[in-house]
């Protein structure tokens, strides 16, 4: 995450009701993620659209240049950058790609059962009895796998069922 654009941003979105998930600088574009509990809905993302459109008018990220601004719901995949992140998706299935040089395959799959402040442990088939043990630092991204029929292996519970998200859309701007 771009650490100026999440410090201008997050105060922003907050009084909504919405957690800043993630923000994304891609040629061309700037994608601004948020979520709050129960879901964002199509209503809130607008909302959340206009603030962070009108913060980016005066704070521009991309000077000179045209950009398409992005705002949605983290969907059914949900990108794990902080602690936090990996605190509340224990249980989940995790995908994670690891830095240059550590130990072991750098694309690794499994279920998300230990983080804390320092990292996390996944366990699955490919993966050693008990778990391997990674340091946030040794992460190059992680998120959650969506895996249908996830909510049976749960017990039905509420946890295991996602919806698909509504996503709104930005809109292009030109400056000078």
């Amino acid at each position: 995450m771009d650490d100026e654009l999440v410090d201008l941003l997050a105060p922003a979105v907050g009084p909504l009701g919405l957690e800043l998930v993630d923000v994304e600088l891609r040629p061309g574009t700037v994608r601004v993620v948020v979520d709050r509990p129960g879901g964002a809905d199509l209503e809130v993302i607008a909302q959340a659209t206009t603030v962070v459109s009108a913060l980016l008018d005066h704070h521009d990220p991309m000077p000179g240049r045209r950009y398409t601004l992005e705002v949605s719901s983290p969907g059914v995949e949900r990108p794990l950058r902080r602690a936090e992140d990996y605190v509340r998706a224990v249980g989940e299935t995790v995908t994670a790609r690891t830095t240059e040089g550590g130990e072991g395959d750098r694309r690794v799959r499994g279920r998300l059962v230990a983080a804390d402040a320092e990292g996390f442990v996944l366990d699955g088939d490919d993966l050693p009895a008990g778990g391997r043990r990674f340091s946030y630092d040794d992460v190059e991204r992680a998120r959650t796998v969506f895996e249908w029929g996830a909510h049976a292996r749960r017990g039905g519970g509420q946890r295991g069922r996602r919806r698909p998200q509504p996503t709104g859309a930005g809109r292009k701007r030109v400056t000078s």
